[in-house]
């Protein structure tokens, strides 16, 4: 009995490029990055080792599931991917490498993980109690998703990314340290034979005929025997200033003063550089992984950046300190009790919590 779509022979499919390799491409892109292209740069691994370095050794305080080795993966991630997945185990965090969703009411409920292992990777699924996800840069259409600072700036990548592609043709192709050197009317044996004797030599030699001869068949004059250069003016294309431009725009996306990285910088400049850094990018991404963990592991769950990194201005702070401890001396002796002392600091946000 034969079903009546059934077909009287096999069916036979295409092996070329269709739609299981274009979904396979899809997702190698959307692990890799969005296109793949700036995160291969130096401007964009310095940024990666500052989020992964200052992350790591960030004062971890309410549990121990949150380790060293787990906020660096969870920096690298964060800073390549715009999002983190582990998977909370009995005893630790096991990080995922690639993760498929479900949501509810723009808030995930259950999640398909794949998690790296020696021979191959293994699937399991999870609820969203048993996942620390973290993400950042979510946008209102996606709020389940986190976007890097890369896709958010892919212009910025893909102009670094074709001026460093320019510069590699330029390298390649063009004849870098050439010249064309005049050489009077002689057979081709002996321009030969005397051309070979530059190899070995840094750039490359031309041999050319003179034009300059008189009509008898002289000699040569000096006057042309001045040899041409070949290479490019690149100068001329702002090629060093454009390069400069993108890497800083890169910089300023991860949240890094570009001062910080010029060769020139003193050390207020990289004092201020680190303030900058985990003040304004790298605290707010450990509060959103506090809040992820207090949620997930139970417990008031708190990322501290700023004394570890020892981001602050230190002569500031001891100035600071003694002008305090001077004006609360002064108020006791004017006899102000405590509480207006406290009041005062809370107008100033100096209060303790």
């Amino acid at each position: 009995m034969r079903w009546p779509w059934q077909k009287t022979k096999n069916e036979q499919r295409s092996i070329t490029s269709g739609f299981t390799a274009e979904i396979i491409a899809a997702r190698e892109s959307y692990i890799s990055g969005r296109r793949g292209i700036g995160e291969l740069t130096a401007s964009v691994q310095t940024c990666v080792s500052l989020w992964e370095c200052g992350l790591s050794i960030a004062a971890v305080r309410g549990t121990r599931f949150l380790t060293a080795f787990d906020l660096s993966l969870m920096g690298r991630s964060l800073a390549l991917r715009g999002e983190a997945v582990f998977f909370i185990a009995s005893d630790r965090l096991i990080p995922c490498a690639d993760w498929d969703l479900k949501t509810r009411d723009g808030e995930p409920v259950a999640y398909r993980l794949s998690i790296s292992e020696a021979g191959g990777a293994v699937s399991r699924t999870a609820l969203a109690a048993e996942v620390l996800h973290v993400r950042i840069g979510a946008d209102v259409a996606a709020p389940w998703a986190g976007q890097a600072p890369l896709r958010r700036a892919s212009i910025t990548a893909g102009m670094l990314h074709a001026i460093e592609d320019a510069l590699r043709d330029i390298y390649e192709n063009a004849p870098i340290g050439s010249q064309i050197v005049p050489f009077p009317e002689s057979p081709d044996t002996d321009k030969e034979f005397l051309s070979r004797g530059f190899k070995g030599k840094h750039g490359r030699v031309l041999l050319r005929e003179s034009v300059n001869v008189s009509a008898a068949g002289g000699a040569t004059p000096q006057v042309d025997w001045k040899p041409s250069d070949l290479s490019p003016d690149l100068s001329r294309s702002m090629t060093t200033e454009s390069l400069k431009a993108s890497r800083e725009a890169i910089y300023s996306c991860f949240g890094v003063l570009p001062s910080f990285v010029n060769a020139s910088a003193t050390g207020p400049v990289v004092r201020e550089g680190q303030r900058h850094l985990a003040q304004w990018t790298l605290a707010p991404i450990a509060k959103l992984i506090s809040e992820e963990a207090s949620l997930k592991l139970g417990g008031d769950i708190r990322l501290d950046v700023m004394q570890p990194l020892q981001a602050y201005d230190a002569g500031g702070r001891a100035r600071a300190f003694q002008s305090i401890i001077r004006g609360l001396s002064e108020a006791r002796k004017n006899g102000i009790e405590d509480s207006e002392i406290a009041n005062a600091l809370k107008l100033v946000d100096w209060a303790s919590e």
